[in-house]
């Protein structure tokens, strides 16, 4: 089942995010709370999970950005698409960039970014046969 993340799937997404680029879960702290509390109050910040038997095995998290440009239309970016890695090769993760997609276009959204860290072909591969393309522009990123 794709659907949005709610309060409760906090832990499993946060285990889920190990498989990503985390080594470890945030401690449960006032600091985790408050951020996962924006998150889940912002409706422009969509978690958007595929639920398995009670378990999230897959996630995208798609942000809608408010825009000037294009006729004053948003965009969307679509970050951490992860999934477990015993249930990867059964299209989850698609189903979640497709969820993300049909955001966006309820949104509105001219375009969706997408950016990956990985030069790994198959998963290059993988966001081009989910309809993204590298050929466009050219990104560019600045670690804080």
């Amino acid at each position: 089942m794709i659907r949005e993340a709610n309060r409760e799937d906090l832990d499993q997404l946060l285990e889920l995010y190990l498989y990503l680029h985390e080594d470890s879960i945030p401690a449960h702290d006032e600091r985790l709370a408050e951020m996962w509390d924006g998150i889940m109050n912002d409706k422009n910040h969509h978690v958007i999970v595929c639920e398995i038997d009670g378990k999230i095995v897959s996630s995208v998290t798609c942000i809608i950005i408010r825009n000037l440009t294009h006729n004053v239309r948003p965009f969307a970016l679509v970050e951490y698409v992860v999934t477990h890695e015993d249930y990867r090769g059964k299209g989850y993760a698609t189903e979640c960039l497709d969820y993300a997609r049909e955001l966006a276009r309820a949104q509105d959204c001219y375009k969706i970014m997408l950016m990956t860290g990985s030069k790994r072909e198959s998963t290059l591969n993988f966001y081009r046969h989910a309809g993204y393309s590298s050929e466009d522009k050219t990104g560019f990123n600045q670690k804080l």
